[in-house]
C-alpha cells in the first residue's frame, strides 16, 4: 500500500461527565467522531477520558 493510499486519521480526547455520557459521545458521533476507548482520567476513577478518531 503506498504513502498516499493509507487511511489517515484525526484524533481527539474528551472528558466524560458520568451523568451525561451518553448525550457528550451522540454529539461528537453526529460529526463522523467514532469511539475507539474510554480510560480512568488523570483526575481518578471518577473522572474519565474518550478517545476518539475519524477519517482528516
Amino acid at each position: 500500500m503506498t504513502e498516499s493510499a493509507r487511511q489517515k486519521w484525526e484524533y481527539a480526547t474528551i472528558p466524560l461527565l458520568i451523568h451525561n455520557t451518553k448525550a457528550i459521545l451522540d454529539s461528537w458521533g453526529v460529526d463522523g467522531w467514532e469511539l475507539v476507548t474510554v480510560l480512568p482520567g488523570p483526575g481518578g476513577s471518577d473522572q474519565l477520558v474518550a478517545y476518539l478518531k475519524r477519517p482528516a
